[in-house]
């Protein structure tokens, strides 16, 4: 008979596997160019922040000493309406970076319920995702997502997305698409 986990790495199964099917139906709009419909995912009060990586001489007492701070360097830094710009932006036909379009799959695991504060839920997961464009063109981004969930209806809303890339320095050439 297996021992049950520490009551801290306990999850509630219904809440985990609904997060998960609604991560793996966000990534499944993203991988096949569904991006209006991906923005009816997000809260109106959306934040989609994702810091610059730092490589630091020293081994970091806490992973935060290795990112950039809020006001200081950004990949994204995004409320809804700059990614609804973003989104018609790829809808256009002169978006050289995406033309032609790339080719994703979002992978997402490790999903872990941090705090559940009844109408909002806060999460972390891991992904990878891969995208090819062109012939040769080929990027692998890996990191953590610090999400957090509002709870609409029978389903959720992206109200704070924090992605922290695992590389601090980034191969591609641009980054058009989202984590």
């Amino acid at each position: 008979m297996k021992s049950p986990a520490p009551s801290g790495h306990r999850m509630n199964h219904d809440l985990r596997h609904s997060i998960e099917d609604f991560f793996f139906y966000e990534a499944e709009l993203l991988d096949d160019r569904r991006l209006r419909d991906w923005l009816d995912l997000l809260a109106d009060d959306v934040h989609y922040w994702m810091p610059v990586r730092y490589n630091p001489l020293e081994r970091s007492a806490d992973l935060k000493d290795e990112l950039s701070k809020p006001g200081e360097a950004y990949y994204f830094n995004d409320t809804k309406n700059a990614l609804k710009v973003r989104v018609e932006r790829v809808y256009a036909k002169n978006a050289w970076a995406e033309m032609p379009p790339s080719r994703t799959r979002h992978l997402v695991s490790n999903i872990r319920v941090k705090k559940d504060s009844g109408s909002e839920i806060e999460v972390q997961s891991n992904f990878l995702c891969y995208r090819t464009r062109m012939e040769k063109d080929q990027d692998l981004f890996v990191g953590t997502r610090y999400d957090l969930l509002r709870r609409a209806d029978d389903n959720f809303k992206i109200a704070r997305r924090k992605i922290i890339l695992d590389q601090a320095n980034l191969a591609a050439k641009n980054i058009s698409i989202f984590l």
